[in-house]
């Protein structure tokens, strides 16, 4: 009896172990995979995982858009920067706009894979790009970078002469401005190159810090073609200041024209490849107001034009100018401070070829109003380019300064070229 109850109580905890242990198994299985398979093989749906990874990756287009600069640059080109770039697709869309909305035009090339801007962009100005793309499923990708550009503070330009597409005189350099101080000059000659048609060898010369002139060692050989290439884009001109120019100039050299200013004999020779095809009486500065000696360029022409003696420290005892023309008839200008070759209306006509009566100026007669094309001053205005060279002789006074106007060539080629940068 005693003995039946003890395998009766046995038989109970046995079988409260096994329940024990089947509902431990069945907790374990209900807690693990959180489904119907522990395992995870299946979906809630009875979807393989690797099916949902797969049509996953099915959704996503493999178009790969790069938009440069990248999102958030500053102090990006305003010639290079803007670009956008497709692989493993093409593009369908890129829209670029700047911070206030304003839409800037562009184009997506004809093998759709870049887009570049149509127009220069502006400087210290914040832009955004917003760019779609398809591959070859006909997937979209969208791609999104907003940049902004280059300040002026931060950036130089330099102003050039002359202008594309011009015809001018043999004695013309190129002459470039910047508008701020140059302290890498080096590095800002090596992204200037100046080449001719002639194949004259071409040097630059910087007179300070902010201007640099370039020119051959004789005058430019007539007929020929000048190309001036500025690769400044990026170049670091003084510490954290870049350029910003990118662009080609060609200009072209006329005939062979120089024209001498002899203050003795008071008469101009114009001569076209050294050949006299007129003289001129003149008459030039006063033995108390001499004109400049040497080889001047002229660089600016003024059918009519105010000359008014205060400008150019000419006064009288009450401050006011010795003289003020207010229309000086066909004056072109010689030197920066101010110089002209003019017509002469107010003097007498015995003056020219006689008496040297001017501030500094060489005169020519002229009538008021400048409408008389049988005027010396007319003449020889009207055959006379930008870049023209007048060499003025016999006055007793110093040599121009090589700065003063566009007048290098009174300097030798060995100074010239001690003045490059590289």
């Amino acid at each position: 009896m005693e003995k039946r109850v003890m395998t009766d109580s046995k038989r109970r905890r046995g079988l409260t172990v096994a329940s024990a242990l089947l509902g431990g198994v069945l907790v374990l299985s209900a807690c693990s995979g959180g489904g119907d398979n522990a395992n995870g093989d299946e979906g809630g749906d009875g979807t393989s995982q690797a099916k949902v990874d797969e049509a996953a990756a099915e959704k996503t287009s493999e178009a790969q858009i790069k938009i440069t600069p990248k999102d958030g640059s500053t102090n990006a080109s305003i010639n290079n920067s803007a670009a956008v770039t497709v692989t493993k697709g093409t593009l369908t869309d890129v829209k670029m706009t700047t911070s206030d909305g304003t839409a800037v035009s562009g184009e997506i090339s004809a093998d759709k894979k870049t887009w570049k801007p149509s127009v220069q962009l502006e400087r210290a100005t914040t832009y955004k790009l917003t760019a779609t793309a398809k591959d070859a499923e006909g997937r979209a990708a969208h791609e999104n970078a907003s940049f902004t550009t280059v300040s002026p503070a931060n950036s130089f330009i330099g102003t050039f002469t002359p202008d594309d597409g011009t015809t001018v005189g043999v004695g013309m350099p190129v002459s470039i401005t910047f508008d701020k101080a140059i302290t890498n000059k080096a590095a800002v000659q090596k992204g200037i190159t100046v080449s001719t048609t002639s194949g004259q060898e071409v040097a630059c010369h910087w007179f300070n810090a902010n201007r640099m002139d370039c020119r051959p060692e004789e005058y430019w050989k007539e007929g020929s073609t000048v190309t001036l290439k500025l690769a400044l884009d990026g170049v670091e001109g003084a510490s954290g200041v870049y350029g910003v120019q990118q662009k080609t100039v060609t200009f072209k050299i006329g005939r062979n024209q120089v024209s001498y200013v002899d203050a003795k004999t008071k008469q101009m020779k114009v001569t076209q490849d050294g050949k006299t095809i007129r003289t001129i009486p003149i008459s030039a500065g006063a033995p108390e107001n001499k004109t400049y000696e040497g080889q001047m360029v002229i660089s600016e022409k003024f059918k009519e034009t105010r000359m008014n003696g205060a400008t150019v420290g000419f006064t009288d005892d009450d401050g006011k100018g010795e003289y003020d023309i207010k229309d000086v008839p066909h004056a072109m200008r010689l030197t920066t401070s101010g110089t002209f070759i003019h017509g002469n209306y107010w003097g007498s006509p015995s003056v020219f070829g006689n008496v040297n009566t001017s501030h500094g100026c060489v005169g020519l007669q002229d009538k008021k109003g400048a409408n008389d094309p049988n005027m010396p001053g007319a003449w020889f205005y009207e055959h006379t380019l930008i870049g023209d060279v007048v060499v003025v002789q016999n006055t007793g006074d110093k040599t121009v300064a090589p700065d003063n106007g566009l007048n290098g060539w009174n300097m030798d080629w060995a100074q010239w070229k001690a003045g490059s940068a590289v």
